[in-house]
């Protein structure tokens, strides 16, 4: 069974989204994942207002993947300024309530706020205390972008990852995934950066804190394994129960390169590994049947 991990559908909004192009919609979907070979997918929210103007609740997720509850499982979208914007906010009625809907993770985690602002530590705190993994996004700046702050060394990732032990957390977006290389920069770490890989932050992490898992969706997954072909191929072996297909499908038509990547040029065991194995057992830890 191939799991995707992260994709993103919506009913018609009628308009762009912000950054253009529109979400897919469900039906051009699951189409997309026919042609793909894609067995099920994990669908994101989004519902943080940062660089947006549209939202995806998590009412129109769990409507959505109730349509077709064998090829599609929900994420909720929480934002930690809800409630009373206040460090003391108490998310577990609403993680309760998602979690007996059917949503089995949260994501896409998107504020745009330091790492580890005591409104995202308390998120954190009791997105894990639900038993919930968290999908989170990094953003370069406070300001600009979306995506949770963090610089470059990923310190204050380290601190959440240090703090939440039994959260499950999967790493997502350009400066997560720049970090596998040590010559990261400030002037490179929100693109695709090329050329041969000197193990950096990312690897020191995932081999120190196991609850640090990697989505590689997107380009920013594909680059970090594809940039540097025998490095890549040693860190999935490595950490191959960590890391997940994924596509962040989000555009209707996209182009998925890792599909290509893991179906037809590097069709290995330790990479059939990630793209059968680890989803479903991850899925299956979390409540989704992979029958």
């Amino acid at each position: 069974m191939l799991i995707d991990i992260h994709v993103h559908v919506a009913y018609d909004r009628g308009h762009e989204r912000q950054a253009g192009g529109r979400y897919p919609m469900p039906e051009e979907l699951i189409a997309m994942m026919d042609d793909r070979g894609i067995d099920k997918a994990v669908v994101m929210c989004s519902i943080q207002p940062e660089c947006r103007f549209s939202f995806l609740t998590p009412e129109e997720v769990l409507e959505i993947c109730a349509t077709c509850p064998d090829r599609l499982v929900p994420f909720t979208g929480l934002d930690p300024r809800m409630l009373t914007n206040s460090p003391a906010s108490d998310f577990s009625k609403m993680l309760a309530h998602y979690k007996a809907l059917g949503c089995r993770g949260v994501g896409e985690y998107i504020p745009n706020l330091p790492f580890d602002d005591p409104l995202n530590m308390n998120m954190f705190r009791q997105v894990g205390a639900a038993g919930l993994p968290l999908t989170f996004h990094i953003g370069p700046t406070i300001g600009g972008c979306y995506g949770c702050y963090d610089e470059v060394g990923l310190p204050r990732l380290e601190k959440v990852l240090k703090a939440f032990p039994d959260l499950i957390l999967l790493g997502h977006s350009q400066p997560f995934w720049a970090e596998i290389d040590a010559n990261v920069t400030d002037e490179n770490r929100n693109t695709y950066p090329p050329g041969k890989v000197t193990p950096g932050r990312l690897v020191e992490l995932m081999r120190e804190y196991p609850n640090l898992h990697g989505d590689l969706s997107a380009g920013s997954g594909h680059n970090a394994i594809t940039r540097d072909p025998e490095f890549g191929l040693a860190f999935m072996e490595e950490f191959q129960d960590r890391l997940y297909f994924g596509t962040d499908i989000a555009g209707a038509p996209q182009e998925t390169p890792i599909v290509d990547y893991s179906l037809y040029k590097h069709d290995i065991q330790y990479f059939r590994e990630v793209r059968k194995r680890e989803s479903p057992v991850f899925l299956g830890q979390i409540g989704v049947s992979t029958e």
